[in-house]
């Protein structure tokens, strides 16, 4: 089986290359095969959205163009007023928990005083009952001569 096989290679203007077999007398075949245009690999990929489509014209006097458009243009006014009542809300939310915070700190600021004044009050008690109160003396107390012996 000597079959005897010439092979030329032209890159199209996608980057992809297409290598050209001839086998005896036929012609020529494509063989179409994914090989970077650059030794570096290269280039930006397609993405998948847009492999399939082709540019075609659009005719933007149609009316399933002008549907598509009205659609997509109702769409994107709903998304912004929906992005636009989110911040407010969210804004609206900061608001609250600034003003809630501002009523605590106001209410620990009136606790801690408070605690302080009582803390006085204890300590000014605590001092006072320690002088009022006479200490219990060791010694033993006598018995009254009046009454013993009864």
């Amino acid at each position: 089986m000597s079959k005897t096989s010439q092979q030329n290679t032209t890159t199209d203007a996608s980057g992809v290359s297409v290598i050209h077999t001839q086998a005896h007398s036929s012609g020529l075949q494509q063989v179409p095969q994914l090989v970077p245009v650059s030794p570096g690999g290269g280039g930006k990929a397609v993405p998948p959205s847009k492999q399939g489509k082709k540019s075609s014209f659009v005719d933007r006097n149609s009316d399933e163009y002008r549907q598509r458009r009205e659609r997509n243009n109702m769409a994107v006014k709903k998304s912004r007023l929906k992005s636009k009542q989110k911040a407010q809300d969210t804004l609206q939310r900061v608001n609250q928990l600034k003003e809630e915070n501002e009523r605590l700190e106001a209410k620990i600021k009136l606790l801690t005083k408070e605690l302080s004044v009582l803390k006085d009050l204890f300590l000014e008690h605590a001092h006072n009952f320690a002088d009022n109160v006479q200490p219990v003396s060791t010694e033993t107390t006598t018995t009254n001569p009046e009454n013993s012996g009864q």
